[in-house]
């Protein structure tokens, strides 16, 4: 089967305090083979990226409303008169601000959005499919 990828290099903000944080690079990623989610590479001193996956859908309307609860909130925002959108990720191991220029945040998710509508994302995986196979038997 052929699947479709979606990457976008940006660099986001690590908020440390409200006047201090440092440019992370970081890779947006998107799979028809995992139609449902959004994945994220952050690039910071270690050998291998720090990876967190979460929802498509809490991504897309984090950008217009604050969202999400538990390990994952996204909410919009202005930084020096910039959109962004803010994101806080918890995990066991810690807590991590992150902030994301909006408009590239926004159009990497519209090529995503037109790849797979939302409500479609189940045709990607050939469930119907499996299942009309199975009830035709």
């Amino acid at each position: 089967m052929h699947y479709t990828v979606v990457e976008r290099e940006l660099e986001l903000k690590l908020v440390l305090s409200p006047e201090h944080s440092v440019a992370v690079p970081a890779c947006l990623a998107y799979s028809t083979e995992d139609p449902y989610a959004v994945h994220i590479a952050f690039h910071i001193n270690s050998d291998q990226p720090v990876n967190w996956t979460f929802a498509r859908e809490l991504l897309v309307e984090g950008v217009f409303r604050p969202c999400g609860q538990g390990d994952v909130r996204v909410w919009p925002a202005k930084a020096e008169g910039r959109s962004v959108v803010l994101m806080a990720l918890s995990s066991p191991d810690g807590e991590a601000l992150l902030e994301a220029p909006a408009a590239q945040v926004s159009a990497w998710l519209e090529r995503t959005l037109r790849l797979v509508p939302p409500g479609s994302e189940g045709e990607q995986l050939g469930i119907d499919h499996a299942l009309d196979q199975l009830l035709t038997r």
